[in-house]
């Protein structure tokens, strides 16, 4: 799946380089025919999410300057359509704040309270599937995972690392098919979606 996903990023042209943040103890990276690319290189990732995107920014320094762009890209969505890519770098090219590719929900939400039961209905409206990758300026970015480790305040994506300095990410409408692998069933899907692709 990382393989599939380095390919997406290293087909763009507008990235200069990747940064993958692994396990420590990963040794199955030496495998993949993407890291001999010198675009790409490796550091150790965290015990979380924000621990992983502090570190993969920490080993750009010196390279990145506070003004570059930087996006973040789940290794497990490896359906990431360069239209997308395109679409995001665009919108926020001269966006002051960044943002992240989103879905607008269309599913009806439900709360549970408690035993599986549903006791509320969430109004959707408004509410959109956050989706990566997700796209700030390296300074700013920083800044912002810095805040929140020194707070101990736990990071779901970097949007909302953003969002705790008072600032609003922008949505930018990607596609539903940029599906994040957490089961089975979402490797089952993701493998129909490649193979789509091909000719």
């Amino acid at each position: 799946m990382l393989s599939w996903t380095l390919a997406a990023l290293l087909a763009e042209p507008g990235i200069d380089g990747i940064v993958v943040s692994l396990a420590y103890d990963d040794d199955l990276w030496q495998g993949l025919a993407e890291f001999s690319d010198p675009r790409v290189r490796r550091c150790t990732g965290g015990t979380r999410r924000e621990h992983s995107v502090a570190n993969g920014l920490d080993a750009l320094d010196g390279d990145a300057r506070d003004t570059d762009w930087v996006l973040v890209h789940d290794a497990a969505r490896p359906c990431l359509r360069r239209p997308d890519l395109e679409l995001l770098f665009a919108a926020l090219d001269a966006d002051a704040v960044g943002g992240l590719l989103a879905v607008p929900v269309s599913d009806t939400l439900k709360r549970e309270v408690g035993e599986q039961r549903a006791g509320e209905t969430v109004a959707r409206d408004g509410l959109w599937r956050a989706l990566t990758p997700q796209m700030f300026r390296y300074g700013l970015l920083l800044r912002a995972l810095r805040l929140c480790l020194e707070r101990d305040r736990q990071v779901t994506d970097e949007a909302s690392a953003i969002e705790s300095l008072g600032l609003q990410p922008r949505l930018i409408r990607g596609r539903a098919d940029n599906v994040k692998v957490t089961n089975p069933e979402d490797a089952t899907l993701a493998e129909a979606i490649l193979r789509s692709e091909k000719p």
